[in-house]
C-alpha cells in the first residue's frame, strides 16, 4: 500500500505538470508548423533562391520549437536559467570561432533582402566581374565567358562599390576609316549592320559617330546594347560584317602608318 500511495502522490505531484509540458509540446509543433508555412509564403513572393528559402523557413522553425521546450521544461519545474546562461556561453564560444561564417550569413540575409543584384545580371565588384550565377546565404557566384566561375563570400560584397550592369550590356567598338574616304557612307554603311545584327537591341538607340581624328585615321564609335549572353557574339559579329562591307564598298581601313622624308644638302 505504501508505494501504491507513493505512485498516487507522484501522479498528483507530477502529472498535471507532465500533462501540460505534452501540451504545450503539442502545440508548439503545430505553431512551428504553422510559422513555417506562413513564412514560406511570404518567401516565395520575394523571388528568392530555393535553398535560401528553406534555409530560412528551417530557422524559423527551430527558433520556434527552442522557445516551446523551455516553456514546456519550465512547466515542468526545471531551472532554465542556469540552461540559457549555458547556451549564452556556448553560442559565444561558437559565435567566435565562426565569426567569418555568420558574417557570410548575415550579409547574404542582407543582399537576399535588399537585392542590390540578381541572378542573371552582370556584375563588377571588387575587380572581378562576371554574370550572377547563383546567390546563397553564405556566398556569391559570378560565371565567366571563359566557363570559369568566381566564388565570392558575401561579407566582401557589402560595402564595397558594385557596379550593375543589368541583363544588358553596352558594347564599345571601334573601326579606323581612312581620311580619304566617304565618312558618311562609312557611317551609313555601320549604322545599317548594327540595326540589322539580331543580336542587337532596338532600344535603347545604338549610338554610331565620329569618336577621334586620330594619326591615321578617322576612328568610328559603335555603342549598342546587346543580352549578357551575347555580348562576345555580337561583338565578332559586328566586326565581321564591318570589315566585309567595308571591302564591298571599298572603304578602306587604314593602319598606322609613318611618313619619313630625306632632306638633302641644301
Amino acid at each position: 500500500m505504501a508505494i501504491t500511495d507513493h505512485i498516487l502522490d507522484l501522479l498528483v505531484t507530477y502529472g498535471f505538470q507532465v500533462l501540460g509540458a505534452l501540451a504545450i509540446l503539442g502545440l508548439g509543433l503545430v505553431l512551428a508548423r504553422w510559422v513555417g508555412n506562413a513564412l514560406q509564403r511570404v518567401l516565395q513572393q520575394q523571388d528568392m533562391e530555393p535553398p535560401v528559402r528553406m534555409l530560412l523557413v528551417r530557422l524559423a522553425r527551430g527558433l520556434v520549437l527552442l522557445f516551446v521546450l523551455l516553456t514546456a521544461l519550465e512547466k515542468l519545474g526545471v531551472q532554465i536559467g542556469p540552461f540559457l546562461a549555458g547556451i549564452g556561453v556556448v553560442g559565444l564560444g561558437v559565435g567566435i570561432a565562426m565569426q567569418g561564417v555568420l558574417s557570410d550569413m548575415i550579409a547574404g540575409l542582407t543582399i537576399i533582402f535588399t537585392k542590390p543584384y540578381r541572378v542573371g545580371e552582370y556584375i563588377e565588384l571588387i575587380g572581378v566581374e562576371g554574370q550572377v550565377a547563383a546567390i546563397s546565404i553564405f556566398s556569391t557566384t559570378l560565371a565567366h565567358a571563359d566557363r570559369s566561375r568566381v566564388v565570392i563570400p558575401n561579407r566582401k560584397v557589402i560595402g564595397e562599390v558594385l557596379h550593375n550592369f543589368g541583363d544588358v550590356r553596352q558594347l564599345k567598338l571601334t573601326v579606323g576609316v581612312a581620311y580619304g574616304a566617304d565618312v558618311n557612307k562609312a557611317l551609313t554603311v555601320v549604322r545599317g549592320l548594327v540595326l540589322a545584327n539580331p543580336r542587337v537591341l532596338k532600344e535603347p538607340v545604338p549610338l554610331v559617330g565620329i569618336a577621334v581624328l586620330a594619326d591615321s585615321a578617322i576612328t568610328v564609335s559603335i555603342q549598342p546594347w546587346v543580352k549578357v549572353a551575347d555580348y562576345l557574339p555580337a561583338q565578332a559579329e559586328l566586326y565581321r560584317t564591318i570589315v566585309e562591307e567595308f571591302r564591298a564598298q571599298r572603304i578602306d581601313i587604314p593602319f598606322p602608318q609613318q611618313e619619313v622624308r630625306l632632306l638633302g644638302p641644301s
